[in-house]
């Protein structure tokens, strides 16, 4: 009995040892990273909630549209040939030498439960100016070219977007798209590694189109969709107007605009990408046309500030929340004399974990911002309150309010300065030690704390 009564007293002496106790401390701090962390997989199960509403509000109003604007689609056969069995059938691709487009888009934020997605209507009008001159100059050998039934074709992601008939004018004659007869529909790899899906539609043209000759054509679509908005550079030379009523407008793809305008009432952007930049052939086989995959010009409706991605943002300082709070207290405690039990900084840490919980439900339903003000304020007055019931004094609960009030600060202003955030934070981290130093530089360090209940004299 009286071996585990000294076992018991050795150990507190030595907790009471200064060196050990603030050893004891940072090893505790680390290990409340471990439910900090898990605030993490919370957040990814609400982000895999969101994509999923997403997905489901974006498969009714056609999800994220990009489109081919007029190219025209000649058949092809290729004779029996000696040691052949069977005539060959293709289907070669011209694409119109000046081509220019039109959106005009209006958005709305369709909400289930907590999550909104943005959904736009767009208005759009191609127009394109064939030249057959020289055509066609990559058809394969011995192949004929049946001029008879040429094609306009158009095409879209995802044809249930559509709010209208499609329609295609040519000199003067307007005809309904219907699903494309000489050209299937394709999948190939588009801008940013994504897989690209078109159906095409066509309009047959009447009379017989012929080499060296010039004709206009013009498509008027009316789309719903999600999210996001593309053309494919489908011309030769392409220009490309767009104008919206979105905010904060995202634009992406193979290209960006030369001209751009935001503003809170909308946007507009044109782009201009020449044959040179294109890097796709002005005419081919079939195949030719998923070279346009890389060329999109696209405009994305996003949020300016999505809950989740700043939450996570967030989560990444814990270990500097937890590190600065836990080093506060343990220089509040040795410039005091009073103790702190180490069952009082693990709930030091728990309201450190709570403090994320805050923050994202706050910032689910009014924002990140004023969910940051809100859940900051409150850790932050719970945090002074307790060092004023620990230490007896409401000097020390006013000296933890100034102290944990800047930290947080200091970690928003890390989450909104992005590309200096590394810098600031490094220079922030360098005065934090240097004043933890200045502040027990003359603690000695192989000495004890005093026991519980006893102060040091003044």
């Amino acid at each position: 009995m009286n071996d585990i009564s000294n076992w018991h007293s050795t150990l507190q002496s030595k907790l009471r040892s200064l060196g050990v106790k603030l050893f004891v401390v940072c090893a505790l701090a680390l290990i409340m990273l471990i439910p900090a962390f898990l605030v993490g997989g919370l957040i990814d199960e609400r982000t895999t909630r969101e994509a999923q509403v997403v997905s489901e509000i974006s498969a009714h109003v056609g999800g994220q549209q990009t489109f081919l604007g007029p190219t025209l689609s000649v058949p092809y056969k290729i004779p029996q040939q000696p040691g052949s069995d069977y005539e060959a059938h293709g289907t070669y691709i011209l694409f119109p030498a000046e081509a220019s487009a039109k959106l005009k888009t209006t958005t709305e934020e369709r909400r289930r439960s907590l999550f909104k997605v943005p959904v736009f209507q767009a208005d759009l009008r191609f127009d394109a100016s064939f030249d057959l001159t020289g055509v066609p100059s990559a058809l394969p050998a011995n192949a004929q070219l049946d001029w008879s039934h040429t094609e306009i074709l158009v095409g879209v992601t995802d044809a249930r977007g559509a709010l209208a008939d499609a329609t295609t004018t040519i000199d003067g004659k307007t005809s309904t798209l219907v699903p494309a007869e000489s050209a299937q529909n394709m999948s190939f790899n588009a801008d940013q590694g994504a897989q690209l899906k078109l159906t095409l539609f066509g309009s047959k043209l009447e009379g017989a189109v012929k080499p060296n000759t010039h004709f206009n054509v013009t498509s008027n679509l009316r789309f719903s969709g999600a999210q996001r908005i593309a053309v494919l550079a489908y011309g030769k030379t392409t220009h490309v107007s767009s104008q919206g009523d979105w905010p904060s407008p995202g634009f992406d793809g193979g290209f960006l605009p030369v001209n751009r305008t935001i503003s809170p009432s909308g946007f507009t952007a044109e782009w201009s990408v020449p044959f040179i930049a294109r890097g796709v052939r002005a005419e081919g086989e079939a195949g030719t046309i998923t070279g346009l995959g890389a060329t999109a010009l696209g405009v994305s409706f996003i949020e300016v500030a999505d809950p989740y991605q700043s939450v996570n943002r967030a989560l990444k300082y814990v270990p500097l929340f937890l590190g600065w709070v836990f080093i506060s207290y343990f220089i509040f405690e040795v410039t005091t004399g009073k103790r702190v039990h180490l069952a009082q900084y693990v709930l030091i840490g728990i309201a450190q974990v709570i403090f994320y919980l805050l923050l994202l439900s706050f910032a689910e339903r009014i924002g990140f911002d004023l969910g940051f003000l809100l859940a900051s304020a409150a850790t932050v007055t719970l945090l002074a309150l307790n060092a004023a019931w620990i230490f007896e004094s409401r000097a020390q609960g006013v000296r933890a309010l100034a102290t944990f009030g800047c930290l947080y600060g200091l970690i928003y202003l890390l989450l909104r300065l992005e590309d200096n955030a590394l810098l600031v934070g490094a220079i922030a981290s360098f005065l934090a030690v240097a004043a933890a130093m200045y502040f027990t530089r003359r603690i000695d360090w192989y000495g004890s704390l005093p026991p519980a209940g006893e102060r040091t004299p003044g």
